[in-house]
């Protein structure tokens, strides 16, 4: 499987050059040559496999540069019983006849992200090896909360070696700030932006096509790479899990091989859903790909209209993993849906870049239309689903679970669609637990009390336990304390490499 780039500008590289770039030269993300198809026959194989060996089936097939021995080193590696704390890794509940909930959030920081970082350091280790790259790797970052804790832990101590993460600084949750700026290591740096998740991801992306730069780290012998979901090693790991929570739901008797089933998914920067969207190309048996939103509603409104339009008020809102106006894997899916013509993709990219919007033609619309179904959850109606989940079925989500379900349950009302759903959870109710908290037993419950007292009240409340990621954060050393602005972003880079 060779790989190339969404603007045109590189083909035909191999997956352990593609992981190592992160980005391709030309600003294009990379996206496999070739459709990978899996057959119900392939499902049922994976039925009886456990996490692991699904996922070593799965990566084979996009990682053709990579033995089968290796992948399974990079797997068993990633998702161990130490690391993650329920041993079926991405466990499925039944929450009732109609809904399952795909826990993703039980590895090591408490979020999705794990299921990807924990992996992409090994791959790309490996990938370093298998191109013969002797520069040191600096995985550059931006994240909106979740990812720059998730690839901190991933890479924090791996050899040849750098990751600077840049978060905004009023952006995130208390417990997420902490995660990232007390995180240990030697090779890990953690960066507040005076700014939001959009100025720290375009910051970004203008260090990482700075030909000024680029050369001044050659010189000094570093190459850059991407944690995010940019980068094609973060994407990849994601689509094994919506092939197992549908093999589970066959194992389980739910569903028979070959049954439709929909799944949501609460949704910032498009990478979780596009992993989905692989996933049912490759030919997993999806009726509809469920985009949910918060208060940041650009994908819900570009789903049904078909313009994506960032020129609009920016909020920050009680899931701030999703506060996002632009949505990097969108490009990729654009690619895709019009066939790979990096010509239309590298257009509507500049209209972005210059004019905040750009509008796609009537028949990649349709395209869209038939694949994916869009709403969004406000903060009330945010509030109001923890609430009611919680006495309806004694079961805690967070807040990017729970605007998935009232998108759900608006999509239920908009279309009467009663197909087998399964609502992707994306972060322990632990890692929000101010809004949980509040959502559940009132603002009185909150009142006085920080994040971190918070983690008790929800455990104690609730019978659940406290996730070892999160205990006792509050007392570890702040070892990052460096604020810069947008602007001063490249600065900081080059003070962390002595350039």
């Amino acid at each position: 499987m060779q790989y190339e780039s969404t603007r045109g500008g590189l083909k035909s590289v191999s997956s352990a050059e593609a992981i190592k770039r992160g980005i391709a030269p030309d600003g294009g993300l990379f996206v496999p040559e070739k459709n990978v198809e899996f057959s119900l026959d392939d499902i049922n194989k994976m039925v009886n496999m456990s996490y692991n060996q699904r996922a070593v089936y799965i990566l084979k097939a996009f990682l053709t540069d990579y033995s089968d021995v290796e992948i399974a080193e990079c797997v068993n590696s990633a998702y161990t019983a130490e690391k993650f704390e329920d041993t079926s890794i991405a466990p499925i509940v039944k929450l009732n006849d109609n809904v399952h909930i795909l826990e993703l959030w039980h590895g090591p920081t408490c979020a999705f992200k794990d299921m990807a970082l924990q992996i992409l350091p090994h791959f790309l280790v490996k990938a370093v090896t298998k191109t013969g790259e002797k520069s040191e790797i600096v995985i550059l970052v931006a994240t909106s909360g979740d990812t720059g804790k998730a690839a901190l832990e991933g890479f924090h101590d791996v050899d040849g070696t750098k990751i600077i993460v840049f978060f905004p600084n009023n952006g995130v949750s208390e417990v997420q700030k902490m995660q990232m700026v007390t995180q240990e290591g030697e090779n890990v740096y953690s960066i507040a932006v005076e700014g939001n998740f959009d100025d720290a991801q375009s910051g970004v992306k203008v260090i990482f096509t700075d030909s000024e730069l680029e050369e001044k780290m050659n010189t000094a012998g570093y190459k850059f790479s991407s944690a995010n979901s940019i980068n094609w090693g973060r994407l990849v790991p994601q689509i094994v899990y919506y092939f197992s929570s549908y093999a589970d739901l066959v194992r389980n008797g739910e569903i028979s091989a070959g049954d439709k089933v929909n799944f949501v998914v609460p949704t910032g920067n498009f990478g979780n859903i596009l992993a989905a969207y692989y996933a049912l190309r490759m030919g997993l048996p999806v009726n509809k790909l469920i985009c949910a939103s918060n208060d940041n509603n650009v994908l819900t409104d570009f789903i049904n209209t078909g313009v994506y339009n960032k020129n609009r008020e920016f909020r920050k809102t009680i899931s701030p993993s999703m506060d996002i106006l632009i949505s990097s894997n969108l490009e990729r899916l654009l690619f895709e849906l019009t066939d790979h013509n990096a010509w239309l993709v590298n257009e509507w990219m500049e209209e972005l870049k210059f004019d905040g919007l750009y509008s796609v033609e009537p028949q990649v619309k349709k395209k869209i239309s038939n694949l994916f179904w869009a709403g969004f959850s406000n903060e009330n109606e945010t509030l109001k689903t923890i609430e009611c989940i919680f006495k309806e079925y004694n079961y805690v989500v967070d807040t990017h679970t729970a605007v998935a379900i009232d998108v759900y349950d608006k999509y239920v009302i908009s279309t009467g669609d009663m197909t087998k759903t399964v609502i992707v959870s994306t972060a322990s109710p632990f890692k929000f637990n101010e809004s949980v908290v509040s959502a559940m037993f009132g603002d009185k419950a909150v009142k006085g009390r920080s994040e971190f007292e918070l983690l008790e009240v929800l455990s104690k409340e609730c019978g659940l336990k406290i996730p070892q990621g999160l205990k006792g954060l509050d007392k570890k050393t702040v070892r990052h304390k460096t604020v810069c602005s947008k602007s001063d972003m490249k600065k900081e880079v080059e003070k962390i490499l002595e350039l």
